[in-house]
């Protein structure tokens, strides 16, 4: 699903609303999670599970074309943990 695809579906589920509030809501709630992530906050929504961000240190890496060794500097990975009624959800079949 995408982003466009979830506004149109709330905004079909919850008639109302109009679909450009029903996107700017989802935008904000997209935003603020990412500015938290940003900031090295986890951002957990019960349920359905827990976004953070994982550090990676720098390594010594190859480029698979050459087999040159390169340095891979570090860097920071969204980490996203499901919840436990999500994943019970996921394996209930339905």
């Amino acid at each position: 699903m995408t982003k466009s695809e979830l506004i149109a579906r709330l905004a079909a589920s919850n008639p109302h609303l109009y679909q450009r509030d029903v996107e700017r809501i989802v935008s904000t709630i997209f935003d603020e999670i990412t500015n938290a992530l940003a900031d090295g906050d986890r951002v957990e929504l019960r349920g359905f599970g827990a976004f953070s961000v994982k550090q990676r240190g720098a390594r010594t890496g190859r480029n698979p074309r050459t087999g040159e060794s390169v340095q891979v500097s570090e860097k920071f990975i969204p980490y996203f943990k499901t919840g436990k009624q999500l994943r019970e959800k996921l394996n209930s079949g339905g």
